[in-house]
């Protein structure tokens, strides 16, 4: 996951962070040189609906999608909904195109690079659900205008979203956490906690599904996990 370069985190700017891994298998290759420019989503013009399924469905968007487990569960629950995916980071839009190749997901479009770009496009109030599953947390106290949860992003997922629509959050880090919900609160006239106790956000809501980080966080590094649901008033 990338992360805004330092500056007014009120503002929106580039996303920057490590685009390239190990070196792609031949598969993966082929797979980002031949299926990824189908389904690409279009350097130009809006970020429509119709211009990216041919149709009106509800429109959903991820950013930084990983290795595309959540999009792909998500896609395939949905069939009927249109998703998009931005992800700057190579090997992981190289694994969620076997997940679209793989399920034969007709509903998803990929962005390989900063989510921003894309989400400025698309016309407000045309989001059914925005997710921010794990980002970069930069835990330093110097990084935190790099965060993702800062308040230019969260305004555009904001003016993005259709009334009732929702905005996903989930976290291992407990440092983001805290900042997040501090972010959050300065939008309350915009979002609603959609939380009645701790049980809410201490356990995966139903069509969550578990990524490979989230596994590896809980499993591996014993962090607890929180998920967050927003929805736009």
């Amino acid at each position: 996951m990338s992360a805004y370069k330092e500056g007014d985190p009120t503002t929106l700017s580039r996303l920057y962070g490590r685009s390239v891994g190990k070196p792609l298998r031949a598969r993966q290759q082929s797979l980002v040189d031949e299926l990824l420019p189908k389904i690409a989503v279009p350097d130009d013009g809006p970020v429509t609906a119709e211009a990216l399924f041919g149709e009106d469905c509800p429109l959903h968007f991820e950013i930084g999608f990983g290795g595309g487990e959540h999009l792909a569960y998500r896609a395939d629950l949905l069939p009927n909904h249109g998703l998009i995916g931005a992800e700057p980071f190579l090997n992981g839009v190289a694994q969620a195109l076997a997940h679209v190749e793989e399920q034969r997901l007709a509903n998803v479009r990929l962005h390989h690079g900063d989510a921003i770009e894309v989400l400025q496009r698309i016309p407000d109030e045309a989001l059914t659900m925005a997710y921010l599953l794990h980002p970069d947390p930069w835990p330093k106290a110097r990084h935190a205008k790099r965060r993702m949860m800062n308040d230019g992003p969260v305004q555009l997922i904001a003016d993005k979203l259709k009334p009732g629509g929702e905005f996903r959050f989930g976290t291992d880090h407990a440092v983001y956490v805290r900042h997040a919900l501090m972010v959050m609160q300065r939008f309350s006239d915009q979002f609603e906690w959609v939380a009645n106790g701790p049980s809410d956000w201490q356990n995966r809501p139903s069509g969550w599904c578990e990524t490979r980080y989230e596994h590896k966080a809980r499993n591996t590094f014993k962090h607890e996990v929180w998920y967050f649901r927003f929805r736009k008033k």
